[in-house]
């Protein structure tokens, strides 16, 4: 196996053990909110009400983790080298202003993080600033993103 299969297997699993902790949060959110306890006992008491937007919004991160999921189980996955360019499922190793970073380029499932024999991965999406400024380029070229307002310089080290 690859070493680019390896982590997407890596991510796999982190992302099932992310997907049942939270759909088990999400229920036991939604059954806190539809519980008798949480039954507003005045027009200010809103704990239910809470507890059903929180139900919700792990409902809907559980969605996504699954839809990043489906993903990373079914691309076909190439093997890309040196004269390829950065492109989805690609594993690209970039220099960001000195410090090297490893990114996974996918469609969904954006800023999940990995820690993988002894180093970090991350995944971007081309609707990212950085994904999309990488997205076309070869190893040995640079570009620059911003992000919170700043430009930053990039140099692409490596396309797997």
């Amino acid at each position: 196996m690859s070493m680019k299969m390896k982590i997407v297997a890596a991510f796999i699993e982190q992302l099932e053990k992310e997907l049942a902790a939270m759909v088990q949060a999400a229920r036991a959110t939604h059954e806190a909110a539809t519980h008798e306890e949480s039954k507003a006992e005045n027009q200010y008491d809103t704990r239910g009400l809470e507890a059903a937007y929180l139900a919700g919004a792990q409902a809907k991160r559980a969605g996504e983790i699954d839809e990043a999921l489906s993903l990373l189980k079914t691309a076909a996955f190439r093997n890309l080298g040196a004269t390829d360019p950065v492109q989805a499922t690609a594993l690209v190793s970039v220099d960001i202003e000195g410090k090297n970073s490893r990114l996974l380029v996918m469609p969904k499932g954006g800023a999940s993080r990995l820690h993988f024999e002894g180093q970090d991965y991350q995944i971007i999406t081309p609707q990212s600033s950085l994904g999309e400024a990488l997205i076309g380029l070869h190893a040995g070229e640079s570009g620059e993103f911003e992000v919170a307002g700043k430009l930053k310089e990039f140099e692409v080290l490596g396309v797997l």
